[in-house]
């Protein structure tokens, strides 16, 4: 599986996202990171992996501690691939917009009095 399919199935899962939402506040330890969560540190391992594979976190081991921490470049691809398309649809809005602009029709004059009533035409 590529890079950028690997990025995007990790960020697929809300658990993974609020792993990595705590982790930009800084580094955690695998139980700290599983605290909020009602599932087992089994459970909470294998969403560190998938995170770890797709390399978007990297897991050190400091004693009897194992900490996680959030690496910022592991998004690039996924960040550079959004925007590529954030640009290229804001650029079809514009050209939309530009369009209806030169296409707009023109204002018509109305034949009717402000407060409504249509004027009387008088012949002479």
């Amino acid at each position: 599986m590529d890079t950028l399919s690997q990025t995007f199935q990790a960020l697929a899962d809300p658990t993974r996202r609020a792993i990595l939402a705590k982790l930009a506040t800084g580094a955690r330890t695998v139980g700290e990171l599983a605290e909020p969560f009602d599932m087992s540190l089994p459970a909470v391992s294998r969403h560190l992996k998938v995170l770890t594979d797709a390399g978007l976190i990297e897991r050190s081991t400091e004693a009897q501690w194992r900490r996680c921490t959030l690496r910022g470049e592991g998004l690039r691809a996924a960040s550079d691939w959004i925007e590529f398309y954030r640009r290229f649809w804001e650029q079809q809005f514009d050209r939309l917009d530009a369009f209806l602009k030169r296409t707009e029709p023109e204002p018509t004059v109305s034949t009717k009095s402000p407060k409504g009533k249509r004027r009387a035409r008088r012949n002479a």
